[in-house]
């Protein structure tokens, strides 16, 4: 499985399954998604202070079963992965082979009194469970945990709502191998979010790659965080 970043929460999960990517919001990779295609694009959390409908799980749930996408007015997505099957909300899904859990989780401390709900996506792609957590902005319950499952590759915002130190908390909750950042609003300038995440993670001298390529023979032994160059907006 390949992973590869488009900047903030959008990432792109090839396997060989499917190709899925998330919160591909237009202004981060264009309103016509500069040819970034998919099978499945999922969101997370509206972008900025937009308002996103979410579906209902029944909705989600018929449609899945179905192997049909979803189409909403209300949600703004690129023309390129307008093809892509749509998903926002919680519940099981199999769609192209590829497994996914979505999680209700909350933007904020207030079960999304300040900044409304997050969904946390669980993809199992080539062997391997990845976790994308969207913006949350709170530890996970217990129940929230179990929803989640075995997780192998953790995908975390760094600078949203939750300071770096609770983000090592977070992470710390799912006992992933592999632990990936994602930086919001500024958080990978010096002395920024992720210089401090990191901090909190032991890591010292580490450098943006590319891509990620793993297997679920090539995980690593020890808990290992990977940085994410953004491919450039052009």
């Amino acid at each position: 499985m390949e992973i590869v970043s488009y900047g903030e929460t959008c990432l792109r999960l090839r396997g060989k399954e499917g190709i899925v990517v998330t919160d591909a919001f237009p202004r981060i990779v264009g309103p016509t998604g500069r040819g970034l295609t998919a099978d499945i694009a999922t969101y997370s959390h509206p972008d900025g202070q937009s308002s996103l409908g979410l579906q209902t799980m029944s909705e989600a749930a018929a449609a899945a079963k179905a192997k049909s996408k979803v189409k909403r007015a209300d949600l703004a997505v690129p023309t390129s992965l307008e093809p892509a099957f749509l998903l926002d909300s919680p519940g099981e899904f199999e769609v192209h082979q590829v497994l996914i859990t979505g999680v209700r989780t909350y933007r904020d401390e207030e079960s999304g009194a300040q900044r409304g709900a997050n969904m946390c996506f669980v993809f199992e792609l080539d062997g391997v469970h990845v976790v994308h957590l969207g913006d949350v902005g709170h530890l996970l319950t217990e129940a929230q945990v179990g929803e989640i499952g075995t997780v192998d590759v953790a995908c975390v915002a760094v600078g949203g709502a939750l300071t770096a130190a609770r983000a090592a908390e977070l992470v710390a909750q799912l006992d992933a191998k592999m632990i990936v950042p994602m930086p919001l609003d500024g958080a990978d300038k010096p002395d920024g979010e992720l210089s401090k995440f990191l901090h909190e993670m032991s890591v010292q001298g580490s450098e943006p790659a590319p891509k990620i390529t793993v297997t679920a023979s090539s995980l690593p032994a020890e808990t290992t965080v990977v940085q994410l160059e953004p491919r450039a907006r052009s």
